[in-house]
């Protein structure tokens, strides 16, 4: 490692390309990072995993579940990056027996090429895609997967509730953002996510989002042994803002359903401030305001 030319990952946005280069670079310097896959967007894009340790306690970060939040991504292959590291320069090959840390840098590959690359990435879905932008040709502000829905919609939790203030929107179809789709789990990414959140069971979900520097929860009844204890100790570690989400965005999300449904410690992490997509330029400074929670989340600092 010597002498290598400084490799940054907020150099360039994360589409297919650039994720294949990230990521092999992972794996070829750290023999003990492993790799898995949940499954495969609509498009047949791989929805993969790096995986740290094989212990039984596990924890779960996942990005981009939207297509113009992919600077999540990136803020998760550089925690990777320097959590092996520090692994290495502790001359550990992982964290042992005691957990497993799982790394799902992007759970919607589709809408992220859709986001950086138009309508030319949904291949035979190119025309319905226009259609569903109202006609234009630019989708920098396009958050759904290629089908026009919003993944972090598409969970059975609260689902109902939401299909109601989506027609009061005059939401009716696929479209850029808040469409929730025909059923809840009708996406594939969602449904791969479900069986693995079922499987896997993690001990303590993040899920990473842009922007307002706020980490949400969701409540339950009874409460979830810890939730919120948990939760606060993330917002002192990051500085944010710890609270439920409002309005439409208290409905159909992954955190919503690990909760409701599976009763895990999960939270939503709106990473950053600004208007979204929120600019590469901006990911090292979110970086070192996360790192610490990343860190003490995934057991290396207590």
């Amino acid at each position: 490692m010597a002498g290598e030319r400084r490799f940054s990952y907020f150099s360039a946005p994360p589409d297919e390309a650039r994720r294949t280069v990230c990521e092999r670079r992972l794996l070829d310097r750290y023999g003990f990072l492993g790799s898995g896959s949940i499954g495969r967007s609509l498009l047949g894009r791989r929805l993969g995993f790096l995986r740290i340790g094989s212990g039984p306690r596990a924890i779960l970060y996942v990005g981009a579940h939207h297509g113009m939040e992919w600077i999540t991504t990136l803020l998760l292959y550089r925690f990777t990056e320097e959590y092996c590291r520090m692994l290495t320069l502790r001359g550990k090959d992982a964290e042992g027996e005691e957990r497993s840390l799982y790394i799902l840098p992007m759970l919607n590959p589709d809408g992220v090429e859709i986001q950086l690359h138009g309508a030319e990435a949904g291949g035979p879905l190119r025309g319905r895609l226009m259609r569903q932008n109202g006609g234009s040709g630019d989708f920098r502000y396009w958050q759904a997967n290629a089908r026009g829905v919003d993944l972090n919609h598409n969970y059975d939790a609260g689902y109902e509730a939401y299909r109601e203030k989506e027609r009061e929107a005059g939401i009716t179809s696929g479209c850029p953002t808040r469409y929730s789709g025909a059923y809840a789990g009708s996406e594939p990414e969602v449904a791969a996510l479900c069986r693995f959140l079922s499987l896997l069971r993690p001990a303590l979900i993040l899920t990473l989002h842009t922007q307002g520097e706020e980490i949400f929860y969701h409540p339950t009844d009874p409460p979830i042994a810890g939730a919120q204890e948990t939760g606060a100790r993330l917002a002192r570690l990051s500085g944010y803002r710890l609270g439920s989400a409002d309005g439409m965005a208290a409905y159909g999300g992954m955190s919503d359903y690990a909760a409701e449904r599976l009763r895990l410690r999960s939270y939503t992490v709106e990473c950053g401030r600004g208007c979204n997509p929120l600019p590469i330029r901006q990911g090292p400074e979110i970086y070192m305001r996360l790192r610490r929670m990343l860190f003490a989340s995934a057991g290396m600092y207590r």
